[in-house]
């Protein structure tokens, strides 16, 4: 099986990355996404992309797919009717949550409905104490009446929480087998099986939105998995996770809620691997797309991983690559609010019916609209001239605000730009200057189909002096799904005071962990050279409210008595501590919350596309427009098309290059430089 495809469905466009593993040779391919039925642009993206680039789709081995199902039932509340079982006088759980306000200076606001009505929340009278032993036993009598009721509900799937089952399952795993035998045929998720962690609150939130979502997702990859049949009978099919790895088919059906954030994480790894490519270990990622941009921190070739999210509303409680995301992308609207100052975004044109310059009937000025307005794209169109942008539909869209603030066309689409870039900015110093890093340290790298048309902007702000853009910029996502491992997260609570008398405890839950990883690589089939795992523990002072991520190890493999000793594994939560707080105390005493292995299984074998072409000469221009790089002046700008550069082409601005997927603007006085992988390395002067 010589390709593997990785297809990443977003809000505009559905993007496609074609490895051949046998030659190295790369086609992309994007294509309109369609929302009402995301499958159709997937399976008839992909013939379209076979028939324009002679792709034997026989000789496809693997398709990757990063998808936004999830995620997109969630925001608009089309999840499956649930029903909750729980522990006795726990019903309400969902609703008195941690008694906090979702924003901190807006007394109105409140927390979204649970989705779970509450006559739907049944209780069972059991209970575990804190260290898993039984103290009440669930009767046959109260089971068998559980099951008429939820017969009788007609949910479609069920949820199933108790307190402590993270400690011992059985009391989860007796209701879900007395369902069972019942004959109720609905999706079943056991929070032991979800997310075996200590926090109720949290964990029951991602049990029921995992079963929330389980009706949709079951559908949705059972349909897609058929017609990939079809299309591709030899591939097997991958579904990306917000952990940012793949997994099975049949664990995206049981586990939906870990797709929550799956197409953004694609794009970090993506962004991995081109910071690998082009020897930059620190970057800051700005994917922009159509309706959103997705901000991530990479350090040392590695992004960051956090633990609790919120997805629409509700609390997460699951491994995920940290990623800040925010609505400004091309498709972002701008308006005035009730305090008569112009917004832009969150809403969005999407894909349908798109900025006005798409023709389709948008009447409102987006973010495109400005780009097109200012000369930043082309007449010519998107996609290689196959999405035709109307620039009379664009300007004709800006009359009504440019008249509301008296300037002109120029100048009203320059200043709703500064405003989309002063959100993404806001963005990036979350996730970079309020965690303790400087941006002035990294590159910035864009990508998204607009990323690229923003970059200089935003890293002027932050004070950054070089943009890194990919060779692909608006097919990113769809690389990282190409590049990813399978990918496992194993985890158990149990809360151990760490000393020298414990350490054995310790070590003895490790083993545990590891003899789980081992199953799970017998399983998947991984062999014994393609494996990797990575040990943490999640440790913090006793008396401290949360705990910090520490790393431990990582290797093809982990022998738990070569791990640090009790001083090591001091001296390591030390440095955490230090980097997260400033300070560390080392008298106190530490506590161990959580043991942490994550098992990957290499797919990728390695970079073996084929290099771009070098060239010691001047790139040729194709063409000149001008382009208004400040509100009030035209400036002449050659016209270059990216498959026209080579290694080692330099371009000075200003100067705008071209592409199928994107778009990349050289601001007068900087320097483009394209590096022998086709990476484009943007110098950016006065910084």
């Amino acid at each position: 099986m010589a390709w593997t495809i990785g297809v990443d469905v977003g809000g505009t466009f559905t993007d496609f990355f074609a490895l051949n593993e046998t030659t190295g040779v790369i086609k992309v391919g994007k294509f309109p996404s369609t929302p009402g039925n995301p499958a159709i642009a997937v399976i008839s993206g992909l013939r379209a992309l076979a028939e324009r680039h002679d792709i034997d789709l026989a000789a496809v081995g693997r398709l990757s797919h990063g998808t936004t199902v999830g995620t997109n039932a969630l925001i608009q509340r089309r999840g499956g009717k649930v029903a909750m079982i729980t522990t006795r006088g726990f019903r309400d759980l969902l609703e008195i949550g941690r008694q906090t306000r979702p924003h901190m200076f807006d007394l109105f606001a409140d927390h979204p409905p649970a989705l779970v009505p509450r006559d739907h929340r049944l209780e069972l009278t059991e209970r575990m104490d804190a260290e898993g032993n039984v103290l009440i036993a669930p009767s046959q009598d109260e089971l068998e009446g559980l099951t008429r009721e939820i017969k009788e509900s007609g949910a479609e799937s069920c949820a199933i929480c108790f307190l402590f089952s993270f400690r011992n399952s059985a009391h989860e795993r007796q209701v879900a087998e007395a369902l069972r035998k019942a004959g109720v045929d609905i999706e079943l998720s056991l929070s032991s099986e979800v997310q075996p962690e200590f926090r109720e609150y949290e964990r029951f939130s991602t049990t029921v939105l995992n079963a929330y979502l389980q009706p949709v997702m079951n559908e949705y990859v059972r349909t897609l998995e058929s017609e990939v049949a079809v299309a591709t009978p030899a591939a097997t099919l991958r579904i990306n996770q917000s952990s940012g790895g793949l997994m099975t088919a049949v664990r995206a059906r049981a586990l939906p809620v870990r797709t929550a954030l799956s197409g953004p994480t694609a794009g970090a790894i993506g962004a991995t691997h081109v910071a690998r490519s082009a020897h930059k270990p620190n970057v800051i990622t700005l994917d922009m797309g159509g309706t959103s941009a997705d901000v991530a921190l990479i350090r040392d070739y590695r992004a960051d991983i956090s633990f609790d999210r919120d997805v629409a509303g509700f609390p997460i409680r699951l491994p995920a690559i940290d990623i800040e995301t925010v609505g400004a992308g091309g498709g972002s609207i701008a308006w005035f609010d009730r305090d008569e100052l112009l917004k832009v975004g969150p809403i969005s044109a999407g894909a349908d019916p798109g900025p006005a310059c798409y023709g389709q009937g948008g009447n409102q000025p987006t973010v495109t609209d400005a780009n097109l307005a200012l000369g930043r794209l082309s007449e010519g169109g998107l996609l290689g001239g196959e999405m035709k942008l109307l620039p009379s539909l664009a300007r004709q869209a800006f009359e009504g605000i440019a008249g509301q603030l008296g300037f002109s066309i120029e100048k009203t689409a320059f200043g709703v730009l500064g405003i989309v870039v002063a959100n993404m900015v806001r963005a990036i110093r979350t996730i970079s200057v309020e965690r303790g890093h400087d941006p002035r340290n990294f590159v910035l790298m864009p990508f998204g189909g607009a990323g690229p048309l923003h970059a200089r902007d935003v890293a002027v702000s932050l004070g950054i002096e070089e943009i890194l853009v990919p060779a692909a910029p608006g097919i990113v996502c769809a690389q990282g799904l190409v590049v990813s491992d399978i990918k496992e997260d194993f985890v158990a609570s149990h809360r151990i005071t760490a000393s020298p008398q414990t350490h054995p405890q310790l070590l003895d839950q490790i083993n545990r962990l590891l003899a789980e990883t081992a199953s799970w690589f017998e399983r998947e089939n991984i062999a014994p050279e393609l494996r990797g795992l990575e040990l943490s523990l999640d440790a913090r002072y006793v008396g401290q409210n949360f705990e910090l991520s520490v790393p431990v190890t990582a290797g093809p493999a982990i022998n738990a008595d070569a791990l640090p000793d009790h001083k090591g594994l001091r001296e390591r939560f030390f440095a955490v501590h230090e980097q997260a707080y400033g300070y560390f105390n080392p008298d106190d005493p530490i506590e161990v919350i959580n043991f942490r292995v994550t098992a990957r299984g290499r797919l990728y074998r390695g970079d073996r596309a084929v290099s771009g072409v070098e060239d010691t000469g001047s790139p040729g221009a194709i063409g000149e427009r001008t382009i208004y790089f400040d509100p009030d002046k035209a400036t002449p700008s050659k016209v270059y098309q990216r498959s026209g550069l080579a290694g080692h082409h330099c371009i000075d601005g200003p100067a705008v290059i071209e592409q199928l997927d994107t778009t990349t603007l050289i601001y007068p006085g900087d320097r483009a430089t394209v590096d022998s992988v086709g990476n484009i390395q943007i110098h950016i002067n006065g910084v």
